[in-house]
């Protein structure tokens, strides 16, 4: 072959290095939104309302702030790699100690409402801060579809071995014990980090005013589709989140079974991760993302002919939903980072598009609990003592709500992105 026509070696983009801070920041997250409430509830005699008030309002100014804390991300990359990193040191610092308070309150009063909201929101502030600045960065590594998506499965494949380990050890571990390992691992992390990119990747953006950076990225119409789609399927995802352990104690009946049924849930998430690597090399992003779309779809329609005790049925339904999550997990951040490359942002205001991914990732979950629970009762369910219909809406809830909502966004996936295809796997070539 002559030399001159043949083409360019393949970039080797980092996989562990840049992916491991992927788990204390998952491994965090579990403690902050599932264990935190039960401290506070049985620890200091805080009432479920009051909870309920605070990690409400914890969770809006979360949500609501992200798109400010991209464009924060992005100031510090126009001024070098090294004060994103320089920034990351403390957000993990403040993280570090925001839990330690959180869950050792120094105060007379560790029940006082005020001084909760006012720990989580300082916490949450450096979590997310750490998250937007480390999906940012592995946006600005470049490299095609297939390099994207294994970039992403390595942050999210991390992120799950993350979930498994801080829904384990707090069982086995005191929370001081806790703190010490998540500061430990965060360490790890943030090393691991630092040494992934060579700086020769990363440009140096020019300044935008305010407005222009935080509502740039929904100028842009793909990006407009693809935060539609982002939606619809969180939610799908979200809302048997939100429901499993109610489907599991009083659909199936088989409590004493929940860790082994989220365990293979997890596991086959994170062992599917190269498997979608693979696929998007064959298939491209949209093929394959839809894909997963339609496997999550055939999975959960089973899982609504379930039955009483039918724990076989229900630990294929984990594993084979397990997989399909693998897809929501590992393609959509890879999408996002190809969009802001053909807008020709990378490099520029990744930070920015990255502030409102984060936003929808948490209106998600919000809107799930919003959508489903209400429902719920509306229905009749009565969690430990359900009827005949509140069972039937519960399965309804957990199996086919998801369906529809799934069904909506591979709907809206094939029609902006798959269907607009070329022959060559471009999930974005020809998306206007």
């Amino acid at each position: 072959m002559n030399r001159k026509n043949a083409p360019p070696p393949a970039v080797r983009l980092p996989g562990l290095s840049y992916g491991l801070l992927g788990l204390p920041l998952a491994f965090v997250a579990l403690p902050l939104y599932v264990h935190l409430p039960n401290v506070y509830a049985s620890r200091y005699g805080v009432s479920l309302a009051t909870l309920g008030g605070v990690l409400l309002l914890a969770r809006l100014f979360d949500a609501v702030t992200d798109p400010w804390l991209g464009r924060l991300g992005d100031r510090l990359f126009a001024r070098s790699p090294r004060h994103v990193l320089s920034a990351a040191v403390l957000a993990a610092l403040a993280l570090v100690a925001g839990m330690a308070l959180l869950f050792f309150p120094p105060w007379s009063n560790p029940g006082d409402p005020s001084g909760l909201l006012a720990l989580l929101m300082f916490s949450c502030l450096a979590f997310s801060l750490l998250a937007i600045t480390h999906q940012s960065w592995g946006a600005r590594l470049g490299g095609d579809e297939a390099q994207q998506a294994r970039i992403v499965a390595w942050r999210e494949g991390s992120g799950l071995v993350g979930v498994v380990l801080a829904s384990v050890l707090p069982s086995f571990l005191g929370w001081g014990e806790w703190v010490g390992v998540f500061a430990l691992a965060l360490a790890a992390g943030l090393w691991a980090w630092s040494r992934s990119c060579p700086p020769a990747t990363l440009e140096t953006p020019r300044p935008y005013l305010l407005r222009q950076d935080l509502l740039h990225p929904w100028r842009h119409t793909p990006f407009r589709r693809l935060m539609a789609v982002f939606l619809l399927s969180g939610m799908a995802s979200a809302v048997p989140a939100t429901l499993v352990l109610f489907f599991i104690q009083d659909r199936l009946q088989t409590p004493a079974l929940e860790p082994l049924f989220l365990a293979t849930y997890f596991v086959a998430a994170a062992l599917s991760m190269p498997l979608w690597t693979r696929a998007v090399g064959r298939w491209g992003l949209a093929r394959s993302w839809l894909a997963g779309m339609l496997l999550s779809v055939t999975v959960f329609a089973w899982a609504a002919t379930l039955s009483t005790g039918d724990i076989v049925g229900f630990i294929a339904v984990c594993a084979l939903s397990g997989l399909a999550l693998g897809a929501d997990l590992s393609l959509p951040g890879a999408m996002l980072a190809g969009l802001i490359a053909q807008r020709g942002d990378r490099g520029l205001r990744e930070g920015a598009y990255f502030g409102w991914w984060n936003l929808a990732s948490k209106l998600n979950l919000a809107l799930a609990a919003g959508l489903a629970l209400p429902m719920l009762e509306l229905l009749g369910y009565r969690p430990g003592s359900p009827s005949p219909e509140g069972l039937w809406a519960l399965t309804l809830a957990y199996a086919v709500l998801p369906c529809l909502l799934k069904l909506m966004a591979a709907g809206v996936l094939y029609t902006a992105f798959v269907r607009r295809l070329s022959p060559a796997p471009s999930s974005f070539s020809e998306a206007p």
